[in-house]
Parts: C-alpha cells; sequence; structure tokens
C-alpha cells in the first residue's frame, strides 16, 4: 500500500506546468464548436421568429385590404419589410395566400398565409454554392378572419 502511494505521489509531483497548456488546448478545442453552435442557433431562431411575423402580419393585412389587388400588394409589401427587419432574403421566400372561401373579403372567411424562406448559418462562405447547403429552411402560417362588419361602410 506504501508502494502505491509512493507511486502516485511521484506522478503528481512530475507534473511540471503542463496543466495551462492543456487548458488552453481544450478549452478551444471545446470553446470553438460551442460558440458556433450557440451563434448558429441563434440564426435559425430569429430565422423562425421573422418568418412567423411575416406571416402573422401578411394574414393581418389580407383581411383588411379593400379588393384583391391592394391584397397582393400589401401582403407582398407586409412580407418583404418583416423579413427584411430580420436580414432574411426576401426574394428567395415564398409566400401563400390561402382562403376557405371563393371570396376572401366576405365577412367571416378565414385567410391563411403561409411564409417559407431559407436562412443562412453564420460564417459559412458564398462560394461554391455552399449557402444551398449551409442554410437552413424555416416556414410559417398564420390565419385571420374576416371581420363580421368587413365591407361595412
Amino acid at each position: 500500500m506504501r508502494l502505491i502511494a509512493r507511486r502516485v505521489l511521484r506522478r503528481l509531483a512530475g507534473d511540471q506546468g503542463s496543466a495551462s497548456l492543456e487548458f488552453l488546448t481544450v478549452g478551444m478545442l471545446l470553446l470553438v464548436p460551442l460558440v458556433y453552435l450557440v451563434l448558429a442557433v441563434a440564426a435559425v431562431q430569429a430565422g423562425a421568429l421573422g418568418v412567423e411575423g411575416a406571416a402573422r402580419q401578411a394574414a393581418r393585412v389580407a383581411v383588411t385590404a379593400s379588393d384583391q389587388g391592394a391584397t397582393d400588394a400589401a401582403v407582398e409589401r407586409a412580407v418583404r419589410v418583416t423579413l427584411a427587419d430580420y436580414a432574411i432574403d426576401a426574394d428567395a421566400a415564398s409566400v401563400t395566400v390561402r382562403c376557405d372561401r371563393a371570396d376572401c373579403g366576405e365577412p367571416g372567411a378565414r385567410v391563411s398565409v403561409t411564409v417559407v424562406a431559407r436562412v443562412e448559418l453564420p460564417l459559412v462562405p458564398d462560394v461554391l454554392s455552399l449557402t444551398a447547403v449551409g442554410s437552413v429552411p424555416v416556414e410559417a402560417s398564420a390565419t385571420q378572419t374576416v371581420s363580421r362588419f368587413a365591407g361595412a361602410s
């Protein structure tokens, strides 16, 4: 038993200042991926919030517009402005507007807007089409009901 204790003490006494180097090496190996993971999750979360906000705002605009031409323009403008706030490329996003009735402006009609966009991951270079691989698709939809007082004046 004493022999084992001496060997352990000898081994511990032989460690001469390499702990800081080991700490830095292991710390960098663990810290860099962890920081990138946090940045990537934050980017995807911001994109999801942006797409969800764009869908909700577009649905609100769609049920308050006066005619079909004004609705399309207002929905497109609402989606572009909202996605621009979250630094998402609005040209690459797709928007789908659906109604449960033939006339979307009819009181009680339910209008659903779906927005699909791609969120680019941070630090992915824009060469060799890596952004297509280094991006995450996000989708959100929102539904609003046209007011029963719509069209009444």
